[in-house]
């Protein structure tokens, strides 16, 4: 198992200066609601998935349906999708289809989520705040396309485009990581607490 290592490209759609940068405990504000603002990563790994684990925090006081992380191939837009389309409800994509979570309806407080899906069984794991929700099935057997497009705050309905303004997240997104594999409970917990777990993550391209 490794953290996939994430090259961030581009902010707001905007050019920068590349520097190599640990994301660990680093915040993106989205500041427009509607926003078009978004957060390009590239997989340095760029092989198919047969299990994966993605964590991030959130802070927002939307209502509305936004999406968190968007993981689109050229054959498949909805690849990998973490998705609040209101309020006490996560979803999570895969291959194009999906299961649902729900949870205590927001308190306008930060949210930490881990999704983790194993091609093998099908299982997902999701956590809210630490706490485990039971395990459901979603596309056993399936592989995860590669050469992804991968985007934070906005979902992708085209290879790298096709945005919604509708459903763009505006707030703040903090503690994103990706593994090619599921964690185990201790390292879920440990991600919940912010604690630094081994690393090949991440650079990042500032406007």
């Amino acid at each position: 198992m490794g953290k996939l290592q994430l090259w961030l490209l581009v902010l707001a759609a905007l050019s920068g200066i590349t520097a190599q940068e640990d994301l660990y405990r680093k915040v993106f504000v989205f500041r427009k609601d509607p926003s078009d603002a978004y957060v390009l990563l590239k997989a340095q790994a760029e092989r198919p998935l047969q299990n994966f684990t993605v964590c991030l925090r959130s802070y927002t006081d939307l209502t509305r349906p936004y999406s968190l992380f968007s993981y689109a191939t050229k054959a498949q837009d909805n690849e990998i999708l973490l998705f609040k389309p209101k309020p006490g409800e996560y979803r999570l994509y895969v291959g194009g289809k999906f299961v649902t979570f729900r949870t205590p309806e927001g308190r306008w407080d930060w949210e930490h989520v881990c999704a983790s899906w194993e091609s093998a069984t099908g299982l997902t794991e999701f956590r809210f705040n630490g706490k485990p929700w039971p395990r459901k099935g979603l596309q056993k057997g399936y592989t995860v396309g590669a050469e992804a497009v991968i985007l934070l705050g906005q979902e992708q309905d085209g290879y790298g485009g096709g945005f919604d303004p509708y459903n763009s997240f505006t707030g703040e997104l903090a503690d994103v990581h990706m593994w090619d594999a599921g964690l185990s409970p201790d390292k879920m917990r440990a991600a919940y607490q912010s604690l630094r777990l081994a690393t090949r993550f991440a650079s990042a391209e500032h406007p």
